[in-house]
């Protein structure tokens, strides 16, 4: 079992106290990632969160230390990127940013390409985990499965599935009667 701590960081102490966090013990970056708050009513922004575990042994028998920290950072506003305290970031700034349009200053993964696709396709247009994004299939055509039971359908009743035989077993209508 793990204990983890929550904390908040103010965006300009980010990079800061990740690296105030890992001298404290928390040694091993577990993952990094964005949740869109754009649309909340105050404060309106993305949510950087950051998971460290501390991997040595733990004292009191609970199971491994584990911290997430969380900033909230305003739409459009570049978050200080934490390759210089955890290489390994690196893969999920680009995932960060290729998914949610996050940029990340002084990013560097020792290749000098910068902030590039990861995941998603060449020709790709769009962050699809903006609350934002539309789905091109939504938006060209309606969803083909009925809402509610009996709509779209020409009865008031929805029609009944075929039922299934288990595999081996024949058909009621199979062998002398």
């Amino acid at each position: 079992m793990k204990v983890t701590d929550v904390r908040e960081v103010p965006f300009g102490e980010w990079s800061a106290t990740v690296l105030a966090v890992r001298e404290d013990g928390f040694t091993f970056f577990d993952w990094l990632s964005a949740v869109d708050q754009t649309d909340a009513e105050a404060d309106a922004g993305f949510d950087l969160v950051c998971h460290l575990i501390d991997v040595g042994v733990p004292a009191d028998g609970r199971g491994l230390r584990s911290v997430l920290l969380r900033t909230r950072a305003a739409d459009g506003a570049a978050v200080p990127s934490l390759t210089g305290v955890f290489a390994g970031a690196a893969w999920h700034e680009r995932e960060t940013h290729e998914m949610f349009g996050i940029d990340f200053d002084g990013f560097d993964d020792g290749t000098g390409l910068g902030l590039r696709p990861l995941l998603l396709p060449d020709g790709f247009e769009g962050t699809p985990l903006r609350k934002s994004f539309m789905l091109a299939a939504r938006a060209s055509k309606a969803w083909p499965g009925a809402k509610e039971p009996g709509e779209g359908h020409e009865s008031t009743k929805a029609p009944g599935r075929r039922r299934v035989q288990a595999p081996g077993v024949p058909s009621p209508d199979w062998g002398p009667r």
